[in-house]
């Protein structure tokens, strides 16, 4: 047990949602060094990614919203309510990349295999009152929102993609954020998010400067 133990970040939290990225790495049958396909483990999850072209009777004003100024308000979800087969929908931000697409999925199938409850978005139609007007209805969005649900499953996906004894071991050859993310199919901000809730920041910041003074 010593040399798996030897292999995990020095945080008992990182410890505990590293252990639990391996069991996932595993039941989807990848090596240490291996790139993780969040697409094809999302199957054993019941999760159907439906492409946002997909999507029926939006109106063309919101699309446009959603893909241009809201773009970067959403990466993307699961449906709360599941179709009849038990199965449920994906939708990604096409507008946010392959990458990002691919730790938002992972990020969604580890609610599934960590058991949360999905988070549900609803709107609240509220009735206001004034003296000599019609009664004025006023929507608001309400959402239900986990924070240690979300921070597990985030943490839990980005481990699964980007493990850390690899990690680690990249780190120390010297490899630069973007060399490590191209390995993964990830994106370079994930994989500094990665080195430096690992407590790797300043080995990762110490090789990139031995590095350079040897260029």
């Amino acid at each position: 047990m010593k040399p798996v133990l030897s292999f995990l970040p020095p945080s008992e939290k990182r410890k505990q949602y590293e252990l639990r990225a391996l069991g996932l790495r595993d039941f989807a049958g990848v090596g240490a060094d291996e790139t993780l396909d969040p697409f094809a483990l999302a199957r054993f999850a019941n999760l159907l990614v439906v492409d946002f072209d997909q999507i029926k009777e939006l109106s063309d004003e919101s699309r446009e919203h959603l893909l241009g100024a809201a773009a970067d308000e959403w990466s993307g979800g699961a449906c709360s309510r599941p179709l009849p087969n038990g199965w449920r929908l994906v939708i990604l931000n096409p507008a946010h990349g392959a990458h990002r697409n691919r730790a938002t999925l992972m990020e969604e199938v580890s609610h599934v295999f960590l058991g949360h409850k999905a988070n549900r978005l609803a709107v609240v139609v509220s009735e206001s009152r004034q003296v000599g007007t019609a009664a004025a209805q006023s929507k608001i969005l309400a959402r239900d929102y986990n924070k240690s649900d979300e921070e597990a499953a985030y943490a839990i996906g980005a481990a699964a993609l980007v493990p850390y004894a690899a990690l680690r071991r990249l780190v120390f050859e010297g490899r630069t954020a973007e060399q490590i993310a191209g390995r993964f199919r990830v994106s370079t901000a994930l994989v500094e998010y990665r080195i430096k809730v690992t407590h790797l920041w300043a080995a990762y910041k110490g090789a990139s400067t031995a590095t350079d003074q040897h260029v």
